[in-house]
């Protein structure tokens, strides 16, 4: 049966109930040329954060820096583990911590999360984008179809819809930081990951376009690409057992979020976790500046048309 949102979709799959195309949205166009020190002072306090896939893992280990640096939270799971996370964090760090079990890798499932971000009536001053799952193992013969699109609709539609809703939010405001969880293995193809390495330089092209599409509103996009993370990404059914790292490849997620966390607060656009050398030997960092540069020069050439 579909939902009432679901009803709501026209033949083209626009959703006429969308918040960002309702009046008393489209009629504020979102604010520019914020670059007054006093707004930049004011957009450096984050009160209220959102980190989807907050359960374990870096966005667990997000959550703790958020809270450690005293900002309420709204965290987002779809395990019944949220509700142990969302006791934990407050009982540790003293703030408020709001906890929603959601499957996001639906349509509803990110309507729920909007939903509640509007009920809190408090606005968003950061969201760490960071929910997504992985299939590995060889395309043809190894993985199941219906896991890879589910792993497309979180990797990379729900982190779309999302973006949608909150950016908007933010740019009216005047204010707001987003952090899109990627991987190393955005910058290239990887065998055995064929769709999960796609699905992530999706996010990282995505986000380095968003980020240009903010300038000057006051929000900033911030792409994390992590190595191997210490987490429980590669004990999922979907992830075959020979692609896992052993223990010596794996980053602590703590030490992920931390950098990560600091690299939101300084506005930059990227941040890569792992030695410098061992992302060079794979070409990781050679090919990664050139694709920034590429696109530069292909917005440019763009604007210069117009």
């Amino acid at each position: 049966m579909k939902s009432d949102s679901d009803k709501k979709h026209n033949k083209n799959g626009k959703n006429k109930d969308k918040k960002f195309t309702r009046e008393d949205s489209a009629r504020d166009e979102p604010k520019s040329d914020r670059s007054s020190s006093a707004s930049q002072k004011k957009s450096d306090q984050i009160k209220m954060a959102v980190i989807t896939g907050a359960s374990s893992g870096i966005g667990l280990a997000l959550a703790k820096q958020f809270a450690k640096n005293g900002s309420n939270l709204l965290i987002v799971g779809q395990s019944e583990d949220i509700y142990y996370t969302q006791e934990c964090l407050e009982e540790e760090y003293e703030v408020q911590v709001t906890a929603l079990r959601a499957n996001l890798a639906t349509f509803q499932g990110v309507e729920k999360l909007y939903q509640t971000i509007q009920m809190m009536r408090r606005p968003v001053d950061a969201i760490a984008v960071n929910a997504g799952i992985g299939v590995s193992g060889n395309f043809i013969y190894d993985t199941d179809l219906y896991d890879e699109l589910d792993m497309i609709n979180l990797n990379i539609t729900s982190l779309v819809h999302l973006s949608k809703l909150v950016a908007w939010d933010m740019a009216r405001r005047g204010r707001g930081r987003i952090l899109f969880t990627s991987s190393v293995a955005a910058l290239s193809p990887v065998s055995s990951m064929t769709v999960y390495s796609a699905t992530k330089a999706f996010v990282l092209s995505f986000g380095e376009a968003l980020r240009d599409d903010l300038k000057d509103t006051g929000v900033t996009v911030t792409v994390l690409l992590p190595k191997a993370r210490d987490t429980d990404f590669f004990d999922r059914d979907t992830m075959d057992k020979e692609d896992e790292p052993d223990d010596s490849e794996k980053d602590d997620p703590d030490d992920v979020a931390e950098k990560a966390y600091e690299a939101l607060i300084k506005g930059e656009d990227h941040v890569m976790i792992g030695s410098s050398e061992d992302l060079e030997d794979k070409g990781f960092i050679t090919k990664f500046l050139t694709s920034q540069k590429q696109a530069k020069s292909a917005g440019d050439s763009a604007e210069s048309k117009s």
